[in-house]
């Protein structure tokens, strides 16, 4: 069962593979972002457990953005959320009633796509995901073994129906012949509305932990997402970004690499129901800003 030590636990047996970085032992608790927004000219926000949880929006953050708009903060959204493309991730937004502009938005999977070479891919994706914006030849990856075989590397976009025994068909297809994969999103988990649901990011530390070598993760906290984020922006010094999430290592840690400031959202996403100082005390993590909703 994930539980959210569990989760907590190995994102710590894996953070030797996340950017390293470090940050005071310090940080200030808030009620609002507004008592901070003069501290930043750009406000970005993780979408699970901040903005939403699963298909449901949290109360009150679609007020919060567009107040940050109208005192004339820019916003962003940072997800790593890859099961949609990007009009996809846009009327995702749109069902949950925000307002958002098609430039508010960088994923995971933008930042993936961008680093796609030539060669035949084998594309991990949800079923209903019509793989439009894949710019290089394809093949969906289903449960044939020959398909695992005649690709050239992976691109591993959502984990929606991914069972046991397709990873177990793609590691042993990967140890005996080593390819390029490429994970979309590099979460473990992702908060629910009934629990937390396995995210690509699981699946490719497993082919890690079992011999595969070529693996590399996208989205937070590692830096090409960042690296399309910032090139979003009008020239703004790193210090002005806050990057709000509910996460110590993708979302803080991320954030910290870049020089960005962090704001530590509680109430709803990895660490609802827990006092986070005993997890930044284990995981030498902190924010500068904690708050339990946006």
């Amino acid at each position: 069962m994930l539980t959210t030590k569990s989760i907590f636990k190995r994102y710590e047996e894996i953070r030797h593979r996340m950017p390293k970085t470090s940050t005071p032992e310090k940080f200030q608790d808030i009620n609002s972002l507004l008592d901070i927004a003069e501290e930043g000219y750009t406000f970005v926000f993780d979408a699970f457990g901040v903005l939403n949880v699963g298909e449901t929006l949290i109360s009150g953050a679609d007020k919060r953005l567009d107040q940050l708009r109208s005192i004339g903060c820019d916003i962003r959204i940072l997800t790593n959320a890859a099961s949609y493309d990007r009009n996809g991730a846009i009327e995702k937004f749109k069902r949950l009633g925000l307002s958002i502009n098609g430039d508010e938005i960088v994923t995971s999977r933008d930042a993936t796509l961008h680093s796609l070479t030539s060669g035949v891919w084998g594309a991990i994706a949800a079923p209903d995901d019509e793989l439009n914006d894949i710019p290089r030849d394809f093949i969906r990856i289903g449960n044939d073994p020959r398909d695992f075989e005649s690709v050239d590397g992976f691109i591993f976009l959502s984990s929606s129906g991914w069972t046991d025994s397709q990873q177990k068909t793609l590691t042993k297809s990967l140890l005996k012949s080593q390819r390029p994969v490429l994970i979309a999103n590099a979460d473990l988990v992702a908060p629910r509305d009934n629990g937390f649901s396995l995210e690509p990011g699981n699946f490719g530390h497993l082919l890690l932990d079992q011999g595969v070598e070529d693996v590399n993760f996208f989205g937070k906290p590692f830096p090409e997402v960042y690296d399309l984020l910032e090139k979003t922006l009008d020239k703004v010094d790193n210090d002005k970004i806050i990057m709000c999430g509910d996460s110590l290592h993708t979302d803080i840690i991320g954030a910290v690499a870049r020089g960005w400031k962090t704001v530590l959202v509680t109430r709803d996403g990895l660490f609802s129901g827990f006092d986070t100082l005993d997890f930044c005390k284990r995981s030498n993590l902190y924010p500068d800003w904690r708050l339990p909703c946006i």
